[in-house]
């Protein structure tokens, strides 16, 4: 397994969600195509894969583990995706 990697904005859209009142934990160190975050907010949890701008692509080993996933994910680029992102779950 690869070391993981975290993306340039990661920190900007954690702060963000926090700001909103969502719990985050960091899912990053897990690997094998597991997203970033886990959020949470009024019983309500979601994993969310961070992005680094318009054009970064899932990896193979996370496009697979999105394929198979059963539950809700979302993929967050910047800001207003995480401010779109609560809107809707709200």
């Amino acid at each position: 397994m690869r070391a993981a990697k975290v993306d340039k904005n990661q920190a900007e859209i954690v702060d963000a969600f926090r700001k909103m009142g969502f719990s985050v934990q960091h899912l990053h160190t897990v690997g094998s195509g597991v997203p970033d975050l886990l959020i949470g907010r009024g019983g309500v949890n979601l994993l969310v894969e961070v992005k680094d701008g318009g054009k970064a692509k899932l990896t193979p080993e996370q496009i697979k583990w999105h394929d198979e996933w059963r539950g809700q994910v979302a993929i967050v680029r910047n800001i207003d995706d995480v401010v779109k992102l609560v809107s809707e779950l709200v």
